[in-house]
C-alpha cells in the first residue's frame, strides 16, 4: 500500500502540460500563459501628464506667478507648440507632455483665469509627468511562462494591443459512473437504487479547476458496458471513474482497464476516506479510478485528480494551501491510514482553529456542506487532543489571516 505523500508526488511526477493554444485575450482568463511575454514597446509610450492642470517650464515658476495660457491639449491629442518661458499650456489627465514644458501643476493648486493661471505653490521639475517607460520598458520581461492571467494581466496585454494569447490548453476529461443501483438525474429511484450525484459532483469541481467535463453515463455491472464505455473515456486526455475500483466480484474497473493497456502506478494509497483509489496511465493519459462514496469521491477527486489537472494546465500552484491549525475538540482514529478528517475552520487570536463538521461517517454527506478545510491527521497515530497542532488544508480560498 503506497502512502499518501509518495502517491501525490507519483501522481505529480508523471503528469506534464496537455499543450498550447492561442487564444483571443478574454478567453484567456483565469488561463495559464504559455510563454514568456516581453514589452513591445515602452509604457507609457510618451511623457504623458498625470493630472488635469497646466504644463509648464519648472524653472522660474514661484508661488503667485502668473502665466499665460497659450494652448489646450486635451487628452488623444498632441501639441507641438512649444511651452515657453511665462506661459503654459492647459493640459488634461494621459495628454502629451509638449515641447519646453518639464512639470504639470494640477488645477487645484491654481487660480485659472480665461487666458492666464495663477500658480498658488512651488513647482518642481518632473511634477506630475508619467515618463515614458517608468511603468515598462520595451523588451522588459512583465509576465513570466506560468503566469495564471486575471484582470491585471488582461489590462497590461490589452495595453499592449495582444489580441491573441498562447495559453496551456484546457484538458478534456472523461467522467464514467459505474453500478447497476444508479440512474440519472431526472428519474425518481426505485427502492434500491440511487441516482447518480457523483457524475455531476466531479463535472462541478473539474468545471471548478477550468477543465472541460465529459460525462459519458453509467456503465453497467458487466464486461460489455464497462469495456465500451472505458474506451470511450481513453479518448479524452483524462480519465475519472467512480464506484467499482474495490475487491467485490462487480467491482470491472481496474480488470477492464488492465485489458485496455492502462498501467496501474498505485491502487490504496493509505488513506481514509478513499482506500481503494487508483491511479494508472495509459500512454500520457491519466486515470483515476475514485470510490463510489460521495464523500470520498469528492476528498480524493481535491487530494489527487484536482492536482493533476492544474498541473496539466500549467498550473505551478497545483496544491492546495496548507497552513498549521490547532484541533478545539480532541478526535481518534485507527493506525495505519491517513485520515482526512473534515473541519470547519475559523480564525481567531491570529490562529487557525478546526472544529469538526459532524459525523465523520463517509455515509454523511451533509458534513461536506459544513467543512471547509481538511485535517489531515497521519497514519502511525491514534488519538489527538483538543489544542493539538495539525495540517490544515483550506478548501476555502478567502481563509486568511488578516496583516
Amino acid at each position: 500500500m503506497m502512502n499518501y505523500e509518495k502517491a501525490r508526488r507519483t501522481i505529480l511526477e508523471k503528469v506534464a502540460p496537455a499543450g498550447i493554444e492561442r487564444v483571443l485575450l478574454l478567453e484567456a482568463a483565469g488561463r495559464v500563459l504559455a510563454e514568456d511575454y516581453s514589452a513591445p514597446s515602452d509604457m507609457p509610450r510618451w511623457d504623458n501628464s498625470a493630472m488635469d492642470g497646466f504644463a509648464v517650464r519648472s524653472a522660474g515658476c514661484a508661488p503667485g506667478t502668473v502665466l499665460k495660457v497659450t494652448d489646450y491639449i486635451p487628452a488623444g491629442v498632441s501639441s507641438g507648440d512649444a511651452v515657453v518661458e511665462g506661459c503654459a499650456a492647459r493640459i488634461m489627465t494621459g495628454a502629451p507632455i509638449p515641447p519646453g514644458a518639464d512639470a504639470v501643476v494640477p488645477i487645484e493648486e491654481t487660480e485659472a483665469g480665461e487666458q492666464s493661471v495663477k500658480l498658488l505653490l512651488q513647482v518642481k521639475k518632473g511634477d506630475h509627468i508619467r515618463f515614458q517607460g517608468e511603468d515598462v520598458g520595451r523588451g522588459d520581461l512583465i509576465m513570466p511562462k506560468g503566469t495564471l492571467i486575471g484582470p491585471p494581466q488582461v489590462s497590461l496585454l490589452a495595453s499592449f494591443s495582444a489580441a491573441v494569447v498562447p495559453v496551456y490548453r484546457r484538458v478534456r476529461v472523461a467522467i464514467l459512473s459505474t453500478g447497476d443501483e444508479l440512474v440519472e438525474i431526472g428519474t425518481e429511484p426505485k427502492e434500491s437504487q440511487i441516482v447518480n450525484s457523483n457524475a455531476l459532483a466531479l463535472a462541478c469541481a473539474i468545471k471548478l479547476c477550468g477543465a472541460e467535463p465529459v460525462i459519458l453515463g453509467i456503465a453497467r455491472d458487466n464486461r460489455e458496458s464497462h469495456l465500451a464505455l472505458l474506451t470511450e473515456g481513453l479518448k479524452a486526455d483524462v480519465l475519472v471513474t467512480s464506484a467499482g475500483v474495490s475487491a467485490g466480484d462487480r467491482d470491472l474497473v481496474r480488470e477492464i482497464l488492465a485489458e485496455l493497456g492502462v498501467m496501474e502506478q498505485f491502487w490504496k494509497p493509505g488513506v481514509k476516506p478513499g482506500g481503494p483509489t487508483a491511479f494508472a496511465l495509459r500512454g500520457n493519459t491519466p486515470v483515476f479510478s475514485l470510490p463510489g462514496n460521495p464523500v470520498s469521491t469528492m476528498i480524493t477527486f481535491d487530494e489527487f485528480v484536482r492536482p493533476a489537472l492544474l498541473r496539466m494546465m500549467g498550473h505551478e500552484k497545483a496544491l492546495r494551501r496548507t497552513v498549521r491549525g490547532y484541533l478545539k475538540e480532541g478526535t481518534r482514529k485507527k493506525a495505519g491510514k491517513l485520515n482526512f478528517l473534515r473541519v470547519q475552520v475559523t480564525i481567531e487570536d491570529g490562529r487557525y482553529l478546526a472544529s469538526t463538521a459532524g459525523d465523520q461517517n463517509t455515509g454523511i454527506l451533509k458534513t461536506m456542506l459544513r467543512c471547509n478545510a481538511l485535517a489531515l491527521l497521519p497514519a502511525d497515530r491514534t488519538e489527538f487532543a483538543a489544542g493539538e497542532e495539525v495540517e490544515l488544508h483550506l478548501l476555502d480560498p478567502t481563509l486568511e489571516m488578516e496583516d
